[in-house]
């Protein structure tokens, strides 16, 4: 025999109501900027030849014509002179532009150099530390010393590569018999040169 069905009728679905929306997340605070470099204290002194360089480098720079550069050039310059300032530094001593104004803003020549002035002012931030850390990844029996010939490897293809030349006069005396380096005085020795 067949199950006898339930008299009753289901009772349809319910319509699911909808759940209150939840209240708007606050706005997350922006980080704050950075504050600006005031360049306005800034003594400009360089002198004639070099101020000569400096405005053929920035000249070579002006892609327009109207003796100025993009924002976005000015660490490129910088660094063509011989500074090495990081991206983060030149955002900051720039005002901390927008990209649309880094691609966009221009400065002129006169405006450049209380910039170049403060970067070449600024302190050396490398430290004996920093310099110790960064030979000692290649200190392998961790013995403090490096392999002279791997040191002079990493002297003539990272970072500013140097000559021959300038690699034997930094080397000069700070190899042992083996052929390795105490990295440790090493540091001392570039540090007090």
């Amino acid at each position: 025999m067949a199950p006898k069905k339930d008299a009753k009728k289901p009772e349809p679905p319910k319509k699911a109501e909808p759940a209150p929306a939840p209240a708007p997340a606050p706005a997350p605070e922006a980080p704050p900027k950075p504050a600006a470099v005031d360049l306005s204290g800034v003594k400009v002194d360089f002198n004639q030849d070099q101020l000569e360089d400096y405005r053929e480098a920035f000249g070579l720079f002006d892609r327009v014509g109207d003796s100025k550069v993009a924002y976005n050039q000015i660490a490129d310059i910088m660094r063509a002179l011989g500074q090495n300032p990081t991206n983060k530094e030149v955002t900051k001593i720039l005002g901390n532009p927008t990209a649309d104004e880094m691609a966009n803003k221009r400065v002129d020549f006169e405006g450049f150099l209380p910039m170049l002035q403060f970067v070449v002012n600024s302190p050396n931030k490398a430290t004996y530390d920093d310099y110790v850390e960064g030979l000692r990844v290649f200190d392998k029996e961790g013995n403090g010393t490096v392999m002279g010939a791997e040191l002079r490897i990493v002297l003539s293809t990272l970072g500013e590569k140097m000559n021959e030349t300038e690699i034997d006069a930094l080397m000069q005396g700070q190899e042992d018999e083996n052929g390795c380096v105490n990295y440790e005085a090493f540091v001392k020795h570039i540090m007090s040169v």
